[in-house]
C-alpha cells in the first residue's frame, strides 16, 4: 500500500467544472426547449403478446433473450404468410458481437484506451433497468435479464428490455390516382412498428439499441450513441493558441474532446425460407447504344449482374468503395412463382465507416475485421464474437478477419451475415458536457420473399375520435 514510483510528466491545468453537471437539480434554471406532454392511447389494448420469452405481434413472431456478453439476442424469428398460410423462418439468431471503441490520442496516457465494450466489459452487463415514460414509452412491456454471478448465483437485471409498438406518423404506403377522369382516389396505410429496446451504458457511452420489426417483413437494426464523451485537460482555452495537432476539438476552456471511432459489429445469422442460404452482390453495369445500330433514340441505359459468392472473400464488402447496387441473402432452392430466389435485402444506414488505422497498429490487429462493413461466413458455433472469444488482451489470431483467410464455401450453405455500423465521431461543442443522441444501424427487407406486397390487403385505418386527456400526478 505504498507508491513506490510515479510520473509526472507534463502540468495541465485543471479544467473549469462549472456548468458540467448534467442531473436536474444541479442544471440550475430551465431556460430549455420545452415540448408538451404526449401519451399513446391503445383503446383495443397492445397489440402483442408475450410467452415467457416468446414475442409474437401482427406476423411476427420471436424469442428474446439475455447474455452477459451480447445484451439482447432474437432467435427464431419468422414471419406469416397470409398467402401460404404458414410462418417462414427469417432470422435464426441475431445479436451485438463486439464494440471496438478505439481512440485516436497516442500520448502516454491515452495510446492504450482502444476498448472492446463487448469482449472485455460485457455488453450485456452493462445495460441497467430502462426508465418507464422516458427509456420506454409509457404503453412499453418490460422484461427482465438473468446472469450468473461471481458465485455461480443468479443475479437479475430488472427492467432490461422494453417492448413496444412505435405509433411515429410514419406512412406503410400510399397512393393518390388521378389518371381516372372526374376521379381522384387516395388509399393511405399507416406504419406502426414493432421495438426491442436496451440500453448499456459501458463507462462514460450509452448506447440505445433497437430492434424494430415492421409488417412489411423488414427489420429495422439501429444504434443510437449519447452520453459522456473523453476529455482530456489542455492548456488551451481558443482555437487561436492551438499550433499543433492536439487529436481532439477544443469543447470548453481547458478541455479538450478526443477524436475516436464506434464500430458496432452484428452477428446475423439468416435461415432465409431455410437453412441453405447464398450471398449475392447486384451490380449495375451501363450500357451505351450505338447510333448506328440502336433504334432507340437513347444513347445508354443500365441493367443489372448478379454475382453470386462462392466463397468468404467473395462476399467480403467495403461499402462505398464497392460497387455493388444491393446486396441479398437469397435461398437459392426456393422461388417464387415468377421464378425469382427468394430473399432479403441488406440496406446500409448512414454510419458506414471503417476503420482508416494502419495494419501494423496493434489495436488495428486486434480488430482486423473493422477494416470491411460487411463478411459472410459459413456457420460455426464457435465462431461467434468478432473480436475472438477472450478478447482481453488478444493478439489477432482469432478473430472474424482470421477466420475469413480460410476461404470457406458459403454458395447454397448455411450462412452468417457479419455487419458492422461505423461512427467516425469528430467531437462539437454541442456534444459538450453530455452528447444528444446520433444513430445509425443497416435494415433487412425482403426481396422477392413474398409474391407481392404483403400489406396490400390490409384494412383501412379507422381514425378513433379525437379527445384530450388530463394527467394529474
Amino acid at each position: 500500500m505504498e507508491i513506490v514510483k510515479y510520473k509526472d510528466r507534463v502540468q495541465i491545468p485543471v479544467p473549469k467544472v462549472n456548468g458540467t453537471d448534467f442531473r436536474s437539480d444541479k442544471v440550475g434554471p430551465f431556460v430549455g426547449p420545452e415540448t408538451k406532454t404526449g401519451f399513446i392511447v391503445q383503446p383495443q389494448g397492445r397489440g402483442f403478446q408475450i410467452d415467457g420469452h416468446n414475442v409474437r405481434w401482427a406476423n411476427w413472431a420471436f424469442h428474446l433473450g439475455y447474455d452477459v456478453r451480447a445484451g439482447a439476442v432474437i432467435s427464431l424469428a419468422s414471419i406469416y404468410d397470409a398467402k401460404m398460410e404458414t410462418y417462414r423462418s427469417v432470422l435464426y439468431r441475431t445479436f451485438v458481437s463486439e464494440l471496438f471503441v478505439p481512440y485516436m490520442d497516442p500520448a502516454e496516457e491515452w495510446y492504450f484506451r482502444t476498448f472492446f465494450d463487448a469482449g472485455e466489459y460485457g455488453f450485456g452487463l452493462w445495460a441497467f433497468p430502462l426508465q418507464p415514460s422516458t427509456d420506454c414509452p409509457a404503453h412499453a412491456e418490460f422484461m427482465d435479464g438473468y446472469y450468473a454471478g461471481q458465485d455461480g448465483k443468479p443475479v437479475k437485471v430488472s427492467n432490461v428490455f422494453c417492448i413496444f409498438e412505435r405509433y411515429a406518423g410514419d406512412i406503410a404506403w400510399r397512393h393518390t390516382e388521378i389518371g381516372i377522369p372526374g376521379q381522384m382516389i387516395t388509399e393511405v396505410r399507416p406504419e406502426v412498428t414493432l421495438v426491442v429496446r436496451m440500453v448499456s451504458t459501458v463507462g462514460n457511452y450509452d448506447y440505445v439499441m433497437d430492434w424494430e420489426f415492421k409488417t412489411t417483413g423488414s427489420v429495422q437494426f439501429r444504434v443510437s450513441l449519447t452520453g459522456l464523451m473523453e476529455v482530456k485537460g489542455t492548456p488551451y482555452t481558443h482555437t487561436d493558441q492551438i499550433i499543433s495537432d492536439q487529436h481532439g476539438t477544443l469543447v470548453a476552456e481547458n478541455t479538450m474532446a478526443v477524436y475516436h471511432d464506434h464500430f458496432v459489429t452484428y452477428h446475423i445469422d439468416l435461415d432465409i425460407d431455410g437453412t441453405e442460404n447464398s450471398f449475392q452482390k447486384l451490380k449495375l453495369k451501363p450500357v451505351k447504344l450505338s447510333d448506328f445500330n440502336s433504334s432507340s433514340p437513347r444513347r445508354s441505359y443500365w441493367t443489372v449482374v448478379t454475382e453470386t459468392a462462392e466463397t468468404e472473400s467473395d462476399a467480403q464488402v467495403n461499402i462505398g468503395a464497392d460497387p455493388a447496387a444491393d446486396l441479398l441473402i437469397v435461398n437459392p432452392n426456393k422461388k417464387t412463382k415468377m421464378g425469382n430466389a427468394v430473399g432479403y435485402r441488406l440496406i446500409p444506414g448512414s454510419a458506414t465507416g471503417v476503420s482508416v488505422l494502419a495494419d501494423n497498429d496493434f489495436p488495428q490487429i486486434r480488430a482486423s475485421y473493422s477494416k470491411k462493413q460487411v463478411w459472410v461466413t459459413p456457420y460455426n458455433k464457435s465462431e461467434k464474437w468478432a473480436a475472438g472469444l477472450y478478447t482481453d488482451q488478444s493478439r489477432g489470431d482469432d478473430n472474424l478477419a482470421t477466420w475469413s483467410h480460410r476461404n470457406r464455401r458459403i454458395k447454397n450453405k448455411d450462412i452468417v451475415l457479419w455487419y458492422t455500423a461505423g461512427f467516425h465521431h469528430i467531437p462539437y461543442q454541442e456534444d459538450f458536457p453530455l452528447m444528444p443522441m446520433i444513430s445509425g444501424g443497416f435494415e433487412l427487407r425482403p426481396s422477392n420473399f413474398f409474391e407481392r406486397n404483403p400489406l396490400i390487403n390490409t384494412k383501412p385505418y379507422s381514425p378513433q375520435p379525437s379527445f384530450n386527456c388530463t394527467f394529474t400526478t
